[in-house]
């Protein structure tokens, strides 16, 4: 039995309703700014870091928190990474977008041997870069501008072929 042409012009309808909810449910992401000028305090200490006073290296901005599974699979590779392109101009810097305290971040990082500054998020900072979730990673070039963000856990590969691209770029 073959479908009749009313149901086939509504299952075409269908579809084409559908194409269109989701390419309206998927807005395009907003703009890569450039760099904010923003000081947050560094732990241990509380010492101000200007972030604009990086432009010249490449950041890779990493937004977690010590409850987040997926940051502490990231972290070491961040670490690994730092140690590798440093010397090429790439910073790391860990945000910690947390409630637990300034010790209690302090130990988290201390456990995962993270060696790159790790600063005291704000959620104005947060939203500034749009991380609106955990783990997020910021890709900044030596210009100040944002290349790319990412949300998610994603491999360590891409990580750092993000992080050669950005190096790349002058």
């Amino acid at each position: 039995m073959s479908p009749s042409p009313f149901r086939l012009a509504l299952a075409a309808a269908a579809l084409a309703l559908l194409g269109a909810c989701a390419h309206a449910a998927s807005p395009a992401p907003p703009p890569l700014p450039l760099l904010p000028a923003t000081a947050l305090p560094r732990y241990p200490d509380g010492t101000p870091v200007d972030l604009s006073a990086e432009r010249g290296n490449v950041l890779v901005i990493d937004f977690w928190a010590t409850w987040c599974e997926p940051c502490k699979v990231e972290m070491p590779w961040f670490v690994e990474f730092q140690k590798q392109y440093g010397p090429q101009g790439l910073q790391i810097l860990g945000i910690a977008q947390d409630d637990s305290g300034a010790d209690a971040i302090t130990k988290f990082a201390q456990e995962m041997k993270v060696d790159y500054p790790v600063l005291q998020g704000k959620n104005a900072v947060g939203d500034a870069y749009g991380a609106e979730f955990l783990p997020t990673t910021v890709y900044i070039g030596r210009d100040g501008k944002i290349i790319d963000r990412v949300t998610g856990l994603v491999s360590k590969s891409e990580i750092e072929d993000n992080i050669k691209k950005a190096l790349a770029q002058k």
